[in-house]
């Protein structure tokens, strides 16, 4: 593949090579950090760092990446936690930091090659990056992810999901407590526009809507559940961010560091609890709950032991 070139528009004088970079390539801000790092970029033939600002006349070379070998077999990925199997569907117990489906940069160590080191049937859908999934959890969201393992489950689910028929429910801890203990949250969601990797509520956005509760307050934090009407990318994230009390731990979203240092926090504090949809084959309700990871729970035990002030 050859290398990729374009000449720095007057209209991006003086901006990061990072942000100039993820517009011309449509990708993640993170993932053109990636390339700069790598050595693949060049301004005027000089590698530059992500920091470096650029001039108009320019000119951004890219060279492509090298190709990898891409791991096979069952130690790629540790295999996941099942919690319901059939000959049509599964629901698995998503751990935090593992990402779903390959893309977006991520090419292996996948959510989907754990399921296929397992042996698990999945269902070819039209994409093949991801075979067998109606959902997504964020990569640092714990919880209950429903597998689709033929395609008549997996357009039957899909169907469910778009008449929202489905139920799920988010545990989270946000910073501080919010005014009101419980409300709707209706705004739609747009993809910020200035990073690719975020979103944020915007009028012009995609109606999404989130009912929440708040269960239980620290002061320095609430331990709330939210209730999904829509399923947005990052909704409930957003939301809550919007709301003015980000999910601790989510620095994307202006949670505090200082709070989620210490509650021991390495990735938002969100988690799956329940799902409940109706079986793509007969109809039958299931219904599953997912206890919270070890360290969500040390999170909490940290709350309710402390003074901690916001």
């Amino acid at each position: 593949m050859a290398a990729t070139r374009w000449t720095v528009p007057d209209s991006a004088d003086g901006a990061r090579i990072d942000r100039v970079l993820a517009s011309l390539l449509s990708e993640p801000r993170t993932r053109s950090q990636a390339r700069l790092d790598r050595g693949e970029v060049t301004v005027a033939g000089t590698s530059v760092s992500k920091s470096h600002r650029v001039r108009a006349g320019e000119t951004i070379t890219v060279a492509p990446p090298a190709r990898a070998a891409r791991p096979v077999g069952p130690a790629q990925t540790p295999p996941v936690p099942v919690r319901y199997e059939d000959d049509h569907v599964a629901v698995v117990a998503k751990p935090a930091d593992l990402v779903v489906h390959a893309g977006a940069g991520v090419t292996s160590g996948t959510l989907v090659d754990a399921l296929r080191a397992m042996g698990m049937s999945l269902a070819a859908g039209d994409d093949p990056d991801r075979p067998g999934i109606v959902h997504r959890l964020d990569r640092g969201t714990s919880g209950l992810l429903v597998i689709a393992k033929t395609e008549v489950a997996l357009r039957d689910l899909r169907a469910q999901f778009d008449a929202r028929t489905v139920s799920r429910r988010y545990w989270a801890l946000v910073d501080g407590v919010p005014d009101v203990a419980e409300a709707v949250i209706d705004a739609p969601i747009a993809r910020h526009p200035h990073d690719r990797t975020r979103f944020q509520t915007a009028p012009d956005g995609r109606p999404a809507r989130s009912r929440y509760v708040v269960c239980e307050a620290y002061g320095a934090a609430s331990r709330v559940e939210v209730r999904l009407e829509t399923g947005r990318t990052h909704q409930v994230r957003v939301h809550l961010a919007a709301l003015g009390h980000p999910v601790c731990g989510d620095r994307a979203y202006g949670a505090s560091l200082r709070l989620a240092r210490a509650l021991g926090l390495v990735h938002p504090a969100l988690h799956a609890a329940h799902l409940g949809f109706s079986h793509p084959v007969g109809g039958a309700h299931i219904a599953l709950d997912e206890p919270l990871p070890d360290d969500l729970h040390t999170a909490v035990e940290r709350l309710s032991a402390s003074d901690l002030t916001r």
